[in-house]
């Protein structure tokens, strides 16, 4: 990191959002969100209600738990960059 800002985050070029990880904690989150994301694929796969309803829940709050973390921790906040 080029500051000590406690970023985990780098800001995206262009448009909204957040970047890649530039910190071992940012590069941790997404590795969660992607087992997370992979785990509620096997859930949704079982072809059983109760579990597709599981899987539906468990991406929607890992999506929401990633977005609000990455945008807690984005060097330069989150704004539109043209």
């Amino acid at each position: 990191m080029d500051e000590e800002d406690g970023a985990w985050f780098r800001q995206k070029k262009f448009g909204y959002g957040a970047g890649w990880p530039i910190a071992w904690q940012g590069w941790l989150v997404l590795a969660l969100y992607i087992g997370t994301a992979m785990i509620a694929a096997l859930l949704w796969e079982s072809q059983d209600d109760v579990y597709e309803m599981a899987a539906v829940i468990l991406f929607i709050g890992a999506t929401i738990a990633l977005i609000a973390v990455s945008r807690a921790k984005t060097r330069g906040g989150w704004r539109w960059r043209p």
